[in-house]
């Protein structure tokens, strides 16, 4: 369906406003159908800006703004807009459909090189800059607004409402992610911050998933032969492809100071060993290759910064010290929803809200499902988005 021109300059009418208000930078326009996205890279005199992608209905004005929060590595087109193009099926979208103002908030690291990227770069200079975009916005909008984050864009989601104390938050949405771990969990949490303290303290500020590049190897290229081990037999090699679904679904499986995180990984699978590696039998239950592709495809830089992986360590690890969540002060509603075989059953951050006095926290689990199928699932309308 063609965009009504009156419709457009009302979407675009709006998006003006916000890009005067965020200040400079260059901005881009994208027309749908229905809406209009902005894309404004916030020129703040920093090494790396950070990105404000701003989603509008063209038919109606919000009754709502939700800051959506990517993950780590990530950037909002990849955690939230994607998949793309007409007709998309995505959170973005499925929120603007129910009257909210989207604002995705890219952090700095996207648009950064390793060599622009400090050990200032933590857990609270990622909470300053939200805070500077929300600022901005809610002193021309005066809109009640929601913090919605994934994975450990939804523990600064977290952290933000802790230090929020506007009237307008109303609502605070955590998908799949972890408070403070109890137990052993907790000792292992503490290792890894250390771990992570220790790469700082040696000049490593920086953190490559690497997975942008196994994807797209297994797509182009998927019976090439990869450079990774195959556990059945060492000597020999998995397949582009093996690689690419061992590497989702079995992410606990993988070396690297935090893939113990998830219960079993990004997402759910199966993966079975075959007589050599090109007769590995694989497949993703709720979320298509392609679609990983596509999401992948959208990152910047890709790279995670330590100090922020140290910061996400000392909040698991339940370390008030280091750095930690007041889980006592926020006073929003909570909506909190981890996936079975991502980050798990560990309700322990959303215990520590309701006994702050907050009874407004509900804690879900959705069963068969891995970390990335809450945003990127063909079924995430029903089986998550719905309780949101």
């Amino acid at each position: 369906m063609e965009q009504r021109h009156g419709d457009a300059a009302k979407g675009t009418g709006l998006l003006s406003r916000i890009e005067r208000a965020l200040g400079t930078g260059t901005a881009a326009y994208l027309p749908g159908s229905g809406w209009i996205r902005l894309t404004l890279p916030v020129d703040d005199g920093g090494p790396a800006p950070v990105t404000v992608d701003v989603v509008a209905d063209t038919a109606r004005a919000p009754r709502g703004i939700v800051y959506l929060l990517p993950g780590g590595g990530l950037n909002f087109a990849a955690d939230f807009f994607t998949p793309g193009g007409p007709g998309a099926h995505n959170l973005a979208h499925a929120l603007r459909r129910r009257g909210y103002l989207v604002v995705g908030v890219t952090p700095r690291e996207d648009a950064a090189t390793a060599a622009d990227i400090t050990a200032a770069w933590g857990l609270e200079a990622h909470r300053r800059d939200l805070a500077a975009v929300v600022g901005a916005l809610d002193s021309v909008l005066e809109l009640p607004y929601t913090y919605a984050g994934h994975s450990a864009g939804a523990l600064l989601a977290l952290d933000a409402a802790s230090h929020d104390t506007s009237p307008r938050l109303r609502r605070v949405v955590a998908l799949d992610t972890t408070g403070p771990y109890t137990g052993e969990l907790a000792e292992r949490a503490a290792a890894t911050r250390d771990a992570y303290a220790t790469q700082l303290a040696q000049g490593v500020t920086t953190v490559d998933p690497g997975l942008a590049g196994v994807i797209a190897r297994a797509v182009a290229d998927p019976d090439g032969v990869s450079p990774a081990p195959w556990p059945p037999d060492p000597s020999r090699r998995f397949t582009h492809a093996g690689l690419a679904h061992f590497a989702l679904v079995r992410t606990a499986a993988l070396p690297g100071p935090a893939n113990w995180i998830y219960v079993r990984g990004h997402s759910a699978g199966s993966h079975t060993f075959g007589p050599s590696p090109a007769e590995d039998r694989f497949t993703l239950a709720h979320t298509p290759l392609p679609v990983w592709h596509a999401a992948t495809s959208a990152l910047g830089s890709g790279l995670v910064p330590t100090a922020l992986m140290r910061d996400l360590a000392a909040v698991w690890a339940g370390d008030g010290e280091l750095y930690g969540i007041a889980w006592d002060r926020i006073r929003a509603e909570v909506t909190w929803i981890n996936t079975e075989l991502g980050r798990g059953d560990h309700p322990r951050g959303a215990e520590l809200i309701r006994a702050g006095g907050n009874t407004r926290v509900t804690f879900t689990v959705i069963p068969d499902y891995g970390h990335a199928d809450a945003v990127w699932s063909t079924r995430a309308a029903t089986d998550v988005w719905s309780k949101l």
